[in-house]
């Protein structure tokens, strides 16, 4: 079933809806403060009369020096951003090293099909963690849609799947890099390890050849990190512009607004009429996806060096507010079922509300006061 990569990839752009985030060019001087409390008194006045009490007049921008931006940056890169893909290819080589120790008779069931099937969910978690960085060699190159081909509102992946094993039993890694985005990665696996309640010969050539690409493809990205960290981030523009800044900060924004989109609303049918599917849609761990989504928001908006750089005029209570709304959906999300699919509307309702809640305080309180901007292109409507 080896799909035409032009083909491919337009069917990849139709169906995951790819979200291009357009930042402002960073300009060659620092983002005057008036221009930033600007940035939020546009975006209250266009809010509904709803929001008006979240809406704040005025926004002092902190002073951040070269030298503070080059010294968190460096930080970003290197316990943030390079942990999380590393995180990714560690958790997809264990995947590899357990399919090839149970498929070795060629067909797994019962504990040894659970525990490939509670790898996976790491392995999920762990890309879902990796997936904040929404700039550099992932999305350059389009490798987040062979990672993870969502969302896949046609339904593509379960016959491509399907098909692909039934044409190709014995499929090799080499074979699997060379097929379409829709047969590959995290979303493949989960079809292959969840879709029966056993792996014959071919389905275990297939989980071994996934999870082998897949290593591949994340220690690709993780080494060009490593080696490129410094271009990635204009670490070494800091004197010049906030070209870092607006980068790492928008892809944070557009995770939120992402999952709130693609992950809770259009398939939940919240504001309108309901397309595509959960995360982790047949594993029915939809969940675990989201809180580690969450999790990895917490980890980087709570961080005790941006804590500090956003309370340097001692005026703000933004790392407060952040923090509140934080908890607050991720206290929500511990009482929601595994599928959260089964939970009651109000309580999706709720969530979505809480995920709107850290958008707008993101776009009108963090950012402003970081004196940077929102990128051009939002798929939050706030």
């Amino acid at each position: 079933m080896k799909i035409n990569h032009a083909l491919a990839m337009t069917l990849s752009a139709l169906s995951a809806g790819l979200l291009i985030s357009c930042v402002k060019p960073a300009d060659e001087n620092k983002t005057p403060e008036t221009d930033s409390q600007k940035v939020v008194q546009d975006s209250a006045t266009t809010s509904s009369v709803n929001d008006k009490n979240n809406s704040i007049e005025k926004i002092a921008a902190v002073d951040i020096s070269a030298e503070t931006e080059k010294t968190y940056l460096t930080h970003v890169a290197n316990d943030i951003v390079i942990p999380a893909y590393a995180d990714a290819v560690e958790q997809s080589e264990l995947m590899h090293k357990l399919a090839q120790k149970h498929c070795q008779s060629g067909a797994v069931s019962g504990d040894e099909l659970q525990a490939l099937r509670d790898q996976w969910l790491v392995l999920a978690q762990a890309w879902a963690r990796a997936e904040m960085i929404n700039f550099g060699p992932a999305t350059a190159s389009m490798s987040n849609l062979y990672i993870n081909y969502y969302p896949d509102e046609r339904g593509l992946v379960h016959s491509g799947v399907a098909d692909l094993i039934a044409a190709n039993p014995n499929l090799s890694a080499e074979q699997l890099a060379n097929e379409s985005a829709i047969v590959q990665g995290v979303p493949g696996l989960e079809e292959a390890l969840y879709a029966n309640e056993s792996l014959d010969a071919g389905q275990c050539a297939y989980v071994i050849s996934a999870s082998h690409a897949l290593s591949t493809r994340l220690q690709d990205i993780e080494n060009h990190w490593q080696e490129n960290a410094t271009e990635l981030l204009a670490i070494d523009k800091t004197a010049d512009s906030d070209q870092g800044l607006n980068q790492w900060f928008n892809s944070l924004l557009s995770l939120v607004e992402t999952m709130k989109s693609n992950a809770i609303d259009q398939p939940l049918g919240l504001t309108g009429k309901a397309k595509g599917h959960l995360p982790a849609a047949t594993a029915g761990q939809s969940r675990a996806i989201i809180n580690a989504k969450l999790a990895t928001l917490n980890e980087a908006l709570t961080d005790p060096v941006l804590t500090a750089i956003l309370g340097s005029n001692n005026e703000n209570e933004v790392a407060d507010n952040l923090s509140t709304a934080l908890a607050d959906a991720t206290t929500l999300l511990a009482q929601m079922p595994e599928d959260l699919a089964t939970a009651d509307k109000a309580v999706q309702q709720e969530l979505y509300d809480h995920l709107t809640t850290i958008t707008r305080i993101m776009k009108r309180q963090m950012i402003p006061t970081l004196g940077i901007r929102v990128g051009f292109n939002s798929t939050d409507g706030d």
